[in-house]
Protein backbone atom coordinates (compact mmCIF):
# COMPACT_ATOMS: atom_id res chain seq x y z
CA UNK A 1 0.00 0.00 0.00
CA UNK A 2 2.89 2.38 0.74
CA UNK A 3 4.47 1.75 -2.66
CA UNK A 4 1.11 2.11 -4.34
CA UNK A 5 0.66 5.42 -2.50
CA UNK A 6 4.20 6.49 -3.61
CA UNK A 7 3.35 5.66 -7.20
CA UNK A 8 0.14 7.69 -6.99
CA UNK A 9 1.94 10.66 -5.49
CA UNK A 10 4.62 10.47 -8.21
CA UNK A 11 2.00 10.29 -10.88
CA UNK A 12 0.20 13.19 -9.28
CA UNK A 13 3.39 15.09 -8.86
CA UNK A 14 3.37 15.76 -5.16
CA UNK A 15 6.50 17.39 -3.83
CA UNK A 16 8.55 15.87 -1.09
CA UNK A 17 7.34 18.25 1.57
CA UNK A 18 3.70 17.41 0.96
CA UNK A 19 4.58 13.76 0.89
CA UNK A 20 6.34 14.11 4.21
CA UNK A 21 3.36 15.85 5.81
CA UNK A 22 0.94 13.27 4.54
CA UNK A 23 3.18 10.45 5.77
CA UNK A 24 3.37 12.11 9.18
CA UNK A 25 -0.43 12.37 9.21
CA UNK A 26 -0.77 8.75 8.25
CA UNK A 27 1.67 7.74 10.97
CA UNK A 28 -0.21 9.79 13.55
CA UNK A 29 -3.52 8.25 12.55
CA UNK A 30 -2.00 4.78 12.80
CA UNK A 31 -0.75 5.55 16.28
CA UNK A 32 -4.21 6.72 17.30
CA UNK A 33 -5.69 3.49 16.03
CA UNK A 34 -3.11 1.47 17.93
CA UNK A 35 -3.82 3.41 21.06
CA UNK A 36 -7.55 2.85 20.66
CA UNK A 37 -7.05 -0.82 20.15
CA UNK A 38 -4.74 -1.00 23.12
CA UNK A 39 -7.29 0.79 25.32
CA UNK A 40 -10.01 -1.51 24.14
CA UNK A 41 -7.81 -4.51 24.81
CA UNK A 42 -6.98 -3.24 28.28
CA UNK A 43 -10.67 -2.64 29.00
CA UNK A 44 -11.54 -6.11 27.81
CA UNK A 45 -8.69 -7.50 29.88
CA UNK A 46 -10.04 -5.66 32.93
CA UNK A 47 -13.51 -7.01 32.24
CA UNK A 48 -12.19 -10.53 31.97
CA UNK A 49 -10.18 -10.14 35.15
CA UNK A 50 -13.25 -8.69 36.93
CA UNK A 51 -15.41 -11.50 35.64
CA UNK A 52 -12.76 -13.96 36.71
CA UNK A 53 -12.57 -12.38 40.17
CA UNK A 54 -16.36 -12.35 40.54
CA UNK A 55 -16.55 -15.95 39.41
CA UNK A 56 -13.87 -16.98 41.85
CA UNK A 57 -15.55 -14.90 44.58
CA UNK A 58 -18.94 -16.47 43.81
CA UNK A 59 -17.39 -19.89 43.79
CA UNK A 60 -15.70 -19.20 47.12
CA UNK A 61 -18.99 -17.83 48.53
CA UNK A 62 -20.86 -20.93 47.40
CA UNK A 63 -18.26 -23.19 48.98
CA UNK A 64 -18.44 -21.09 52.14
CA UNK A 65 -22.27 -21.06 52.23
CA UNK A 66 -22.37 -24.80 51.71
CA UNK A 67 -19.72 -25.31 54.37
CA UNK A 68 -17.27 -26.98 51.99
CA UNK A 69 -13.57 -26.42 51.44
CA UNK A 70 -12.81 -24.55 48.17
CA UNK A 71 -11.62 -26.85 45.39
CA UNK A 72 -8.38 -25.69 43.68
CA UNK A 73 -8.77 -25.69 39.92
CA UNK A 74 -5.54 -26.42 38.09
CA UNK A 75 -4.84 -23.68 35.52
CA UNK A 76 -3.22 -25.22 32.45
CA UNK A 77 -3.75 -22.07 30.39
CA UNK A 78 -2.23 -18.64 30.94
CA UNK A 79 -4.76 -16.47 29.06
CA UNK A 80 -7.87 -15.22 30.77
CA UNK A 81 -10.41 -16.60 28.29
CA UNK A 82 -9.02 -20.06 28.73
CA UNK A 83 -9.12 -19.67 32.48
CA UNK A 84 -12.78 -18.52 32.38
CA UNK A 85 -13.70 -21.34 30.08
CA UNK A 86 -11.96 -23.77 32.43
CA UNK A 87 -13.73 -22.48 35.60
CA UNK A 88 -17.16 -22.19 33.92
CA UNK A 89 -18.31 -25.82 34.39
CA UNK A 90 -17.25 -25.74 38.04
CA UNK A 91 -19.24 -22.57 38.80
CA UNK A 92 -22.30 -23.95 37.00
CA UNK A 93 -22.06 -27.18 38.96
CA UNK A 94 -21.75 -25.30 42.23
CA UNK A 95 -24.66 -23.05 41.31
CA UNK A 96 -26.78 -26.13 40.60
CA UNK A 97 -25.73 -27.69 43.87
CA UNK A 98 -26.53 -24.46 45.69
CA UNK A 99 -30.01 -24.35 44.14
CA UNK A 100 -30.56 -27.96 45.17
CA UNK A 101 -29.33 -27.19 48.68
CA UNK A 102 -31.59 -24.11 48.89
CA UNK A 103 -34.52 -26.24 47.78
CA UNK A 104 -33.69 -28.72 50.53
CA UNK A 105 -33.60 -25.89 53.04
CA UNK A 106 -36.86 -24.42 51.75
CA UNK A 107 -38.52 -27.83 51.90
CA UNK A 108 -37.41 -28.35 55.50
CA UNK A 109 -38.33 -24.79 56.45
CA UNK A 110 -41.75 -25.21 54.86
CA UNK A 111 -42.33 -28.38 56.84
CA UNK A 112 -41.12 -26.63 60.00
CA UNK A 113 -43.51 -23.80 59.21
CA UNK A 114 -46.44 -26.18 58.79
CA UNK A 115 -45.69 -28.09 61.98
CA UNK A 116 -45.15 -24.89 63.94
CA UNK A 117 -48.40 -23.57 62.53
CA UNK A 118 -50.18 -26.58 63.98
CA UNK A 119 -48.32 -26.27 67.29
CA UNK A 120 -48.05 -22.53 67.87
CA UNK A 121 -50.61 -20.95 65.59
CA UNK A 122 -50.30 -18.52 62.69
CA UNK A 123 -48.96 -15.48 64.57
CA UNK A 124 -45.93 -17.29 65.98
CA UNK A 125 -45.24 -19.13 62.71
CA UNK A 126 -44.92 -15.97 60.61
CA UNK A 127 -42.18 -14.55 62.81
CA UNK A 128 -40.35 -17.87 63.20
CA UNK A 129 -40.44 -18.61 59.47
CA UNK A 130 -39.13 -15.15 58.66
CA UNK A 131 -36.12 -15.70 60.95
CA UNK A 132 -35.40 -19.11 59.43
CA UNK A 133 -35.53 -17.67 55.87
CA UNK A 134 -33.02 -14.89 56.67
CA UNK A 135 -30.61 -17.42 58.14
CA UNK A 136 -30.82 -19.61 55.05
CA UNK A 137 -27.54 -18.06 53.78
CA UNK A 138 -25.91 -20.78 55.84
CA UNK A 139 -26.47 -23.71 53.49
CA UNK A 140 -24.10 -26.10 55.16
CA UNK A 141 -25.03 -29.70 55.73
CA UNK A 142 -24.55 -29.01 59.44
CA UNK A 143 -27.24 -26.31 59.31
CA UNK A 144 -29.45 -28.58 57.22
CA UNK A 145 -29.04 -31.35 59.76
CA UNK A 146 -29.88 -28.89 62.55
CA UNK A 147 -33.08 -27.97 60.72
CA UNK A 148 -33.87 -31.65 60.19
CA UNK A 149 -33.29 -32.25 63.90
CA UNK A 150 -35.54 -29.30 64.73
CA UNK A 151 -38.17 -30.70 62.36
CA UNK A 152 -37.97 -34.13 63.98
CA UNK A 153 -38.28 -32.58 67.43
CA UNK A 154 -41.28 -30.56 66.29
CA UNK A 155 -42.81 -33.67 64.77
CA UNK A 156 -42.33 -35.56 68.03
CA UNK A 157 -43.91 -32.67 69.92
CA UNK A 158 -46.76 -32.62 67.43
CA UNK A 159 -47.25 -36.37 67.90
CA UNK A 160 -47.43 -35.89 71.66
CA UNK A 161 -49.85 -33.01 71.24
CA UNK A 162 -51.85 -34.92 68.66
CA UNK A 163 -52.19 -37.81 71.10
CA UNK A 164 -53.47 -35.36 73.73
CA UNK A 165 -55.91 -33.89 71.21
CA UNK A 166 -57.11 -37.32 70.08
CA UNK A 167 -57.49 -38.47 73.68
CA UNK A 168 -59.52 -35.36 74.48
CA UNK A 169 -61.60 -35.83 71.32
CA UNK A 170 -62.20 -39.48 72.21
CA UNK A 171 -63.28 -38.54 75.73
CA UNK A 172 -65.41 -35.73 74.38
CA UNK A 173 -67.12 -38.05 71.86
CA UNK A 174 -67.79 -40.66 74.56
CA UNK A 175 -69.16 -38.08 76.98
CA UNK A 176 -71.34 -36.46 74.32
CA UNK A 177 -72.64 -39.88 73.30
CA UNK A 178 -73.70 -40.70 76.87
CA UNK A 179 -75.09 -37.20 77.44
CA UNK A 180 -76.99 -37.17 74.15
CA UNK A 181 -75.10 -34.15 72.82
CA UNK A 182 -73.54 -33.36 69.40
CA UNK A 183 -69.75 -33.49 69.80
CA UNK A 184 -69.07 -31.85 66.41
CA UNK A 185 -70.80 -28.69 67.55
CA UNK A 186 -68.45 -28.41 70.51
CA UNK A 187 -65.25 -29.33 68.62
CA UNK A 188 -66.07 -27.04 65.70
CA UNK A 189 -66.52 -24.20 68.16
CA UNK A 190 -63.03 -24.88 69.53
CA UNK A 191 -61.34 -25.16 66.10
CA UNK A 192 -62.76 -26.19 62.69
CA UNK A 193 -59.73 -28.41 61.94
CA UNK A 194 -60.87 -30.79 64.70
CA UNK A 195 -63.91 -31.68 62.59
CA UNK A 196 -62.31 -31.71 59.13
CA UNK A 197 -60.94 -35.14 58.24
CA UNK A 198 -58.74 -34.11 55.29
CA UNK A 199 -56.80 -31.40 57.13
CA UNK A 200 -54.13 -31.47 59.80
CA UNK A 201 -55.62 -30.91 63.22
CA UNK A 202 -54.71 -27.83 65.20
CA UNK A 203 -52.70 -28.88 68.26
CA UNK A 204 -51.90 -25.50 69.81
CA UNK A 205 -51.82 -24.94 73.55
CA UNK A 206 -55.04 -22.96 73.23
CA UNK A 207 -56.82 -25.80 71.44
CA UNK A 208 -55.59 -28.42 73.92
CA UNK A 209 -56.59 -26.20 76.84
CA UNK A 210 -60.07 -25.59 75.41
CA UNK A 211 -60.50 -29.32 74.77
CA UNK A 212 -59.41 -30.11 78.31
CA UNK A 213 -61.84 -27.56 79.74
CA UNK A 214 -64.63 -28.90 77.51
CA UNK A 215 -63.97 -32.47 78.70
CA UNK A 216 -63.88 -31.36 82.34
CA UNK A 217 -67.13 -29.45 81.87
CA UNK A 218 -68.79 -32.49 80.30
CA UNK A 219 -67.47 -34.72 83.09
CA UNK A 220 -69.00 -32.37 85.66
CA UNK A 221 -72.26 -32.42 83.71
CA UNK A 222 -72.12 -36.22 83.52
CA UNK A 223 -71.51 -36.42 87.25
CA UNK A 224 -74.47 -34.11 87.96
CA UNK A 225 -76.80 -36.01 85.64
CA UNK A 226 -75.61 -39.35 86.96
CA UNK A 227 -76.29 -38.26 90.52
CA UNK A 228 -79.74 -37.11 89.45
CA UNK A 229 -80.42 -40.41 87.65
CA UNK A 230 -79.24 -42.45 90.65
CA UNK A 231 -81.49 -40.38 92.91
CA UNK A 232 -84.35 -41.10 90.51
CA UNK A 233 -83.39 -44.80 90.54
CA UNK A 234 -83.54 -44.84 94.34
CA UNK A 235 -86.95 -43.17 94.17
CA UNK A 236 -88.12 -45.75 91.63
CA UNK A 237 -87.05 -48.66 93.85
CA UNK A 238 -88.72 -47.10 96.87
CA UNK A 239 -91.93 -46.44 94.95
CA UNK A 240 -91.96 -49.93 93.40
CA UNK A 241 -91.47 -51.55 96.79
CA UNK A 242 -94.05 -49.40 98.55
CA UNK A 243 -96.71 -49.96 95.87
CA UNK A 244 -95.83 -53.54 94.82
CA UNK A 245 -95.44 -52.41 91.20
CA UNK A 246 -95.78 -55.19 88.64
CA UNK A 247 -92.62 -56.44 86.91
CA UNK A 248 -93.87 -55.49 83.44
CA UNK A 249 -94.17 -51.88 84.60
CA UNK A 250 -90.67 -51.99 86.10
CA UNK A 251 -89.02 -53.60 83.07
CA UNK A 252 -88.51 -50.42 80.93
CA UNK A 253 -86.54 -48.82 83.78
CA UNK A 254 -84.51 -51.79 85.01
CA UNK A 255 -81.36 -50.47 83.34
CA UNK A 256 -81.73 -47.35 85.49
CA UNK A 257 -82.00 -49.26 88.75
CA UNK A 258 -79.24 -51.70 87.74
CA UNK A 259 -76.82 -48.76 87.56
CA UNK A 260 -77.83 -47.22 90.87
CA UNK A 261 -74.37 -47.91 92.32
CA UNK A 262 -72.36 -47.76 89.08
CA UNK A 263 -69.28 -45.56 88.75
CA UNK A 264 -69.06 -42.83 86.13
CA UNK A 265 -66.65 -44.85 83.98
CA UNK A 266 -69.13 -47.75 83.86
CA UNK A 267 -71.82 -45.61 82.23
CA UNK A 268 -71.11 -45.73 78.47
CA UNK A 269 -74.50 -46.44 76.87
CA UNK A 270 -75.42 -43.77 74.29
CA UNK A 271 -78.05 -41.25 75.43
CA UNK A 272 -78.21 -42.89 78.88
CA UNK A 273 -77.77 -39.48 80.51
CA UNK A 274 -79.48 -37.41 77.83
CA UNK A 275 -81.98 -34.74 78.79
CA UNK A 276 -84.78 -36.66 77.08
CA UNK A 277 -84.05 -39.88 78.98
CA UNK A 278 -83.71 -38.07 82.29
CA UNK A 279 -87.05 -36.38 81.62
CA UNK A 280 -88.55 -39.79 80.81
CA UNK A 281 -87.34 -41.31 84.08
CA UNK A 282 -88.30 -38.19 86.02
CA UNK A 283 -91.75 -38.34 84.44
CA UNK A 284 -92.13 -41.97 85.54
CA UNK A 285 -91.09 -41.04 89.08
CA UNK A 286 -93.59 -38.16 89.08
CA UNK A 287 -96.31 -40.48 87.78
CA UNK A 288 -95.58 -43.03 90.49
CA UNK A 289 -95.40 -40.34 93.16
CA UNK A 290 -98.78 -38.99 92.06
CA UNK A 291 -100.16 -42.52 92.04
CA UNK A 292 -98.64 -43.19 95.45
CA UNK A 293 -100.02 -39.89 96.74
CA UNK A 294 -103.46 -40.85 95.43
CA UNK A 295 -103.24 -44.32 96.99
CA UNK A 296 -101.81 -42.84 100.15
CA UNK A 297 -104.65 -40.32 100.32
CA UNK A 298 -107.19 -43.11 99.84
CA UNK A 299 -105.48 -45.11 102.56
CA UNK A 300 -105.35 -42.06 104.83
CA UNK A 301 -109.05 -41.42 104.30
CA UNK A 302 -109.81 -45.11 104.91
CA UNK A 303 -107.76 -45.10 108.10
CA UNK A 304 -109.41 -41.83 109.07
CA UNK A 305 -112.81 -43.48 108.68
CA UNK A 306 -111.61 -46.43 110.76
CA UNK A 307 -110.42 -44.05 113.45
CA UNK A 308 -113.69 -42.14 113.35
CA UNK A 309 -115.66 -45.40 113.59
CA UNK A 310 -113.65 -46.50 116.60
CA UNK A 311 -113.98 -43.08 118.20
CA UNK A 312 -117.69 -42.97 117.45
CA UNK A 313 -118.24 -46.39 119.01
CA UNK A 314 -116.20 -45.46 122.06
CA UNK A 315 -117.45 -41.85 122.09
CA UNK A 316 -113.97 -40.40 121.71
CA UNK A 317 -113.52 -37.02 120.00
CA UNK A 318 -110.93 -37.34 117.19
CA UNK A 319 -109.89 -33.70 117.19
CA UNK A 320 -109.64 -33.46 120.95
CA UNK A 321 -108.03 -36.79 121.74
CA UNK A 322 -105.83 -37.36 118.70
CA UNK A 323 -105.14 -34.04 117.01
CA UNK A 324 -106.58 -32.45 113.92
CA UNK A 325 -106.53 -35.09 111.19
CA UNK A 326 -108.20 -32.73 108.73
CA UNK A 327 -105.39 -30.22 109.05
CA UNK A 328 -102.83 -32.94 108.42
CA UNK A 329 -104.71 -34.12 105.33
CA UNK A 330 -104.73 -30.58 103.93
CA UNK A 331 -101.00 -30.39 104.57
CA UNK A 332 -100.53 -33.62 102.61
CA UNK A 333 -102.59 -32.28 99.71
CA UNK A 334 -100.50 -29.10 99.64
CA UNK A 335 -97.27 -31.08 99.81
CA UNK A 336 -96.25 -29.57 103.14
CA UNK A 337 -95.79 -32.97 104.78
CA UNK A 338 -95.44 -36.57 103.67
CA UNK A 339 -98.55 -38.73 103.50
CA UNK A 340 -96.69 -41.55 105.24
CA UNK A 341 -96.17 -39.29 108.24
CA UNK A 342 -99.90 -38.60 108.50
CA UNK A 343 -100.69 -42.27 107.93
CA UNK A 344 -98.32 -43.20 110.72
CA UNK A 345 -99.94 -40.56 112.90
CA UNK A 346 -103.39 -42.02 112.22
CA UNK A 347 -102.13 -45.57 112.84
CA UNK A 348 -100.78 -44.43 116.19
CA UNK A 349 -104.12 -42.74 116.91
CA UNK A 350 -106.00 -45.93 115.96
CA UNK A 351 -103.77 -47.99 118.23
CA UNK A 352 -104.31 -45.51 121.04
CA UNK A 353 -108.05 -45.46 120.38
CA UNK A 354 -108.17 -49.26 120.54
CA UNK A 355 -106.16 -49.18 123.73
CA UNK A 356 -108.49 -46.53 125.16
CA UNK A 357 -111.46 -48.66 124.11
CA UNK A 358 -110.29 -51.46 126.37
CA UNK A 359 -109.53 -49.07 129.21
CA UNK A 360 -112.89 -47.28 128.86
CA UNK A 361 -114.95 -50.43 128.26
CA UNK A 362 -116.25 -50.87 131.85
CA UNK A 363 -117.19 -47.20 132.18
CA UNK A 364 -118.81 -47.10 128.73
CA UNK A 365 -120.95 -50.14 129.52
CA UNK A 366 -122.23 -48.38 132.64
CA UNK A 367 -122.79 -45.17 130.63
CA UNK A 368 -124.75 -47.18 128.09
CA UNK A 369 -126.96 -48.62 130.85
CA UNK A 370 -127.42 -45.14 132.27
CA UNK A 371 -128.43 -43.75 128.87
CA UNK A 372 -130.85 -46.63 128.36
CA UNK A 373 -132.38 -45.83 131.75
CA UNK A 374 -132.59 -42.15 130.74
CA UNK A 375 -134.36 -43.12 127.54
CA UNK A 376 -136.80 -45.22 129.56
CA UNK A 377 -137.30 -42.27 131.89
CA UNK A 378 -138.16 -40.03 128.94
CA UNK A 379 -140.56 -42.66 127.62
CA UNK A 380 -142.15 -43.00 131.05
CA UNK A 381 -142.62 -39.22 131.28
CA UNK A 382 -144.38 -39.23 127.93
CA UNK A 383 -146.41 -42.22 129.01
CA UNK A 384 -147.50 -40.57 132.23
CA UNK A 385 -148.66 -37.52 130.27
CA UNK A 386 -150.94 -39.68 128.15
CA UNK A 387 -154.47 -39.40 129.64
CA UNK A 388 -155.63 -42.43 127.68
CA UNK A 389 -152.95 -44.75 129.01
CA UNK A 390 -155.44 -46.78 131.00
CA UNK A 391 -157.89 -47.27 128.16
CA UNK A 392 -158.26 -50.89 127.33
CA UNK A 393 -157.23 -52.01 123.91
CA UNK A 394 -154.95 -54.30 121.99
CA UNK A 395 -151.45 -54.40 123.51
CA UNK A 396 -152.38 -52.34 126.54
CA UNK A 397 -151.10 -54.99 128.91
CA UNK A 398 -147.70 -54.95 127.20
CA UNK A 399 -147.46 -51.18 127.59
CA UNK A 400 -148.43 -51.47 131.24
CA UNK A 401 -145.79 -54.13 131.72
CA UNK A 402 -143.13 -51.91 130.12
CA UNK A 403 -144.23 -49.01 132.29
CA UNK A 404 -143.74 -51.14 135.39
CA UNK A 405 -140.24 -52.11 134.28
CA UNK A 406 -139.45 -48.50 133.38
CA UNK A 407 -140.54 -47.28 136.83
CA UNK A 408 -138.36 -49.91 138.45
CA UNK A 409 -135.38 -48.89 136.30
CA UNK A 410 -135.93 -45.15 136.77
CA UNK A 411 -136.07 -45.63 140.52
CA UNK A 412 -132.57 -47.07 140.29
CA UNK A 413 -131.23 -44.07 138.31
CA UNK A 414 -129.90 -42.02 141.26
CA UNK A 415 -127.97 -44.95 142.65
CA UNK A 416 -126.82 -45.90 139.15
CA UNK A 417 -125.49 -42.37 138.49
CA UNK A 418 -123.81 -42.15 141.88
CA UNK A 419 -122.07 -45.46 141.22
CA UNK A 420 -121.09 -44.26 137.74
CA UNK A 421 -119.67 -41.01 139.14
CA UNK A 422 -117.58 -43.00 141.56
CA UNK A 423 -116.42 -45.28 138.77
CA UNK A 424 -115.44 -42.35 136.53
CA UNK A 425 -113.63 -40.58 139.36
CA UNK A 426 -111.65 -43.72 140.10
CA UNK A 427 -110.84 -44.14 136.41
CA UNK A 428 -109.59 -40.55 136.11
CA UNK A 429 -107.46 -40.92 139.19
CA UNK A 430 -105.99 -44.15 137.87
CA UNK A 431 -105.32 -42.84 134.35
CA UNK A 432 -104.48 -39.27 135.37
CA UNK A 433 -106.72 -37.79 132.70
CA UNK A 434 -110.31 -36.72 132.23
CA UNK A 435 -112.84 -39.21 130.93
CA UNK A 436 -114.54 -37.53 127.97
CA UNK A 437 -117.68 -38.69 126.25
CA UNK A 438 -118.15 -37.27 122.73
CA UNK A 439 -115.75 -34.50 123.69
CA UNK A 440 -117.53 -33.62 126.95
CA UNK A 441 -116.15 -34.29 130.43
CA UNK A 442 -118.26 -37.22 131.64
CA UNK A 443 -118.12 -36.25 135.33
CA UNK A 444 -119.37 -32.78 134.44
CA UNK A 445 -122.10 -34.35 132.36
CA UNK A 446 -123.14 -36.67 135.21
CA UNK A 447 -123.03 -33.89 137.79
CA UNK A 448 -125.09 -31.70 135.50
CA UNK A 449 -127.53 -34.58 135.07
CA UNK A 450 -127.83 -35.00 138.83
CA UNK A 451 -128.48 -31.28 139.22
CA UNK A 452 -131.11 -31.38 136.49
CA UNK A 453 -132.63 -34.51 138.02
CA UNK A 454 -132.86 -32.92 141.42
CA UNK A 455 -134.44 -29.85 139.85
CA UNK A 456 -136.81 -32.10 137.96
CA UNK A 457 -137.71 -34.05 141.09
CA UNK A 458 -138.22 -30.80 142.96
CA UNK A 459 -140.45 -29.57 140.14
CA UNK A 460 -142.37 -32.84 140.13
CA UNK A 461 -142.78 -32.67 143.92
CA UNK A 462 -143.92 -29.09 143.58
CA UNK A 463 -146.43 -30.12 140.93
CA UNK A 464 -147.63 -33.05 143.06
CA UNK A 465 -148.02 -30.83 146.11
CA UNK A 466 -149.75 -28.24 144.03
CA UNK A 467 -152.04 -30.84 142.55
CA UNK A 468 -152.70 -32.27 145.97
CA UNK A 469 -153.47 -28.82 147.35
CA UNK A 470 -155.70 -28.14 144.40
CA UNK A 471 -157.51 -31.41 145.15
CA UNK A 472 -158.09 -30.39 148.79
CA UNK A 473 -159.41 -27.02 147.69
CA UNK A 474 -161.76 -28.59 145.19
CA UNK A 475 -162.96 -31.10 147.81
CA UNK A 476 -163.61 -28.36 150.33
CA UNK A 477 -165.49 -26.35 147.74
CA UNK A 478 -167.59 -29.38 146.92
CA UNK A 479 -168.45 -29.82 150.64
CA UNK A 480 -169.52 -26.20 150.92
CA UNK A 481 -171.66 -26.44 147.82
CA UNK A 482 -173.24 -29.63 149.12
CA UNK A 483 -174.13 -28.03 152.40
CA UNK A 484 -175.64 -25.08 150.61
CA UNK A 485 -177.75 -27.33 148.43
CA UNK A 486 -179.22 -29.48 151.31
CA UNK A 487 -181.88 -26.92 152.57
CA UNK A 488 -183.17 -26.45 149.07
CA UNK A 489 -183.35 -30.16 148.63
CA UNK A 490 -185.42 -30.55 151.87
CA UNK A 491 -187.83 -27.87 150.71
CA UNK A 492 -188.29 -29.47 147.38
CA UNK A 493 -188.97 -32.83 148.94
CA UNK A 494 -191.61 -31.30 151.28
CA UNK A 495 -193.18 -29.58 148.35
CA UNK A 496 -193.40 -32.80 146.45
CA UNK A 497 -195.03 -34.61 149.39
CA UNK A 498 -197.67 -31.91 149.78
Amino acid sequence: LFYFLQALWNEIGEDEAAKGKMLEEIERQCLDIYKTRIDEAKTYEAQLKHEMAETESELAAIFSAMGEQPVHIRQQHENLKAKLEAIGPHIEEMRRRKVDRENQFLEVLEEIKDVKHDIYGSDDVDSLHHIEFNEAADLSTRKLEELHSELQELRREKIVRMKQVLDHLSNLDSLCSVLGMESKTITNGIHPSLVETNHSKNVTDKTIQQLRLAVESLKDLKSQRMQKLQDLAASLLQLWNSMDTRMEEQEPFHKVTRNIAASEDEITEPNFLSVDYLNLVEGEVSRLEELKASIMMELILKKKEDLEDICQKTHLAVSDEYGSIETSIRDVESGAIEGSHVLEQIEVSIAKAKEDTLIRKDVLERVEKWQMACEEEIWLDEYNKDENRYNTGKGTHLVLKRAEKARALVNKLPAMVEALIGKVAAWEESNRTEFTYDGVHLLSMLNQYMIMRREKEAEQKFQRDRKKLHGHIVAEQEVVVTKQQQPSLVKNQSFKKG
